[in-house]
């Protein structure tokens, strides 16, 4: 089912065009890697999709009904410039967003209660925001996002700040919140968590779609017929493949266009050379990236 629905959307800024006819969608219970260098558009679409700015055309969609004021209740957004109130405590600061987002007074409590229960900080509930660390922050930032269960999330550099304990203890509510059945746009420069988190990617840059799909797809759609091969012999380059370097999975290689596997293998055994193992070696969302808009910023 379709959740989220972005159809040709474009901004412009005087003479600037922030972002240009871009189209995707998000089905519920995805995780969703929208990625893109600085500067490619990415702030601008978000904050199209969450009724900040409006698009010159093309629409946002939520669950069929065009994102307006009252809508846009139902997504949560945790931006990447944090938004806290440094004076107000914990508990009134989530009571209030929570409010601001439809809940009642009641429903808000028991939410705070049941999360700061959940992240095991229900002490922090009458510290003053400007008394957290800047990862405790996060976590309150990302309690605020979510604490009114909404069907589309937006998360801008989710991590940043946190270190390796309370990031799995972020990325588990993250996955525990798809299996749910909310629809997640993970927007991040760590292309090893896109990698390790996200199923479909969106990439954009100069304001433009330029890639789109299943993450599986995309690394079996940019492969270089480069293989890691384990032998406790040595490989030199030949017709059929050419030695790219060693490292601790084996020896890689690369196939040439016109061999196969079976003939590089055939070759191989025909000249005693032991094989221990033979992996496909797939490119990482990182080094497809940089293929793609050159690793610059823009």
């Amino acid at each position: 089912m379709k959740v989220l629905e972005v159809t040709n959307v474009t901004k412009q800024f005087g003479d600037y065009l922030a972002v240009n006819d871009v189209s995707f969608n998000t089905d519920e219970g995805t995780l969703f890697g929208l990625l893109g260098p600085n500067g490619a558009g990415k702030t601008t679409l978000i904050r199209m999709i969450t009724n900040i700015l409006m698009p010159d055309k093309g629409e946002v969609k939520l669950n069929g009904e065009i994102v307006n004021q009252e809508i846009v209740s139902k997504i949560g957004y945790m931006p990447e410039e944090r938004g806290l109130y440094k004076k107000m405590k914990v508990g009134e600061q989530l009571k209030y967003l929570a409010r601001l987002r439809g809940l009642t007074s009641a429903n808000a409590t028991e939410a705070i209660n049941y999360w700061l229960q959940k992240f095991d900080i229900a002490n922090w509930h009458s510290k003053k925001i400007e008394e957290l660390s800047k990862g405790m922050a996060q976590k309150i930032q990302f309690i605020s996002t979510v604490i009114h269960n909404p069907k589309v999330i937006i998360l801008d550099e989710p991590f940043s700040g946190l270190d390796p304990v309370n990031t799995n203890l972020i990325k588990d509510e993250i996955f525990e919140l798809k299996q749910k059945g909310a629809s997640i746009i993970f927007s991040t420069h760590r292309m090893e968590q896109v990698e390790e988190i996200c199923e479909e990617i969106l990439l954009i840059s100069k304001g433009q779609k330029v890639l789109e799909g299943k993450v599986d797809q995309i690394k079996h759609d940019f492969k270089k017929n480069i293989f890691n091969i384990k032998t406790n012999q040595s490989l030199t380059s030949n017709e059929l493949y050419s030695v790219k370097g060693i490292n601790a999975a084996g020896i890689q290689v690369q196939i040439a266009e016109n061999a196969t596997i079976n003939k590089v293998l055939q070759s191989m055994l025909a000249n005693n050379i032991e094989l221990q193992g033979f992996e496909e070696v797939l490119p990482s969302i990182n080094e497809i990236f940089i293929e793609i808009v050159g690793g610059s910023d823009e």
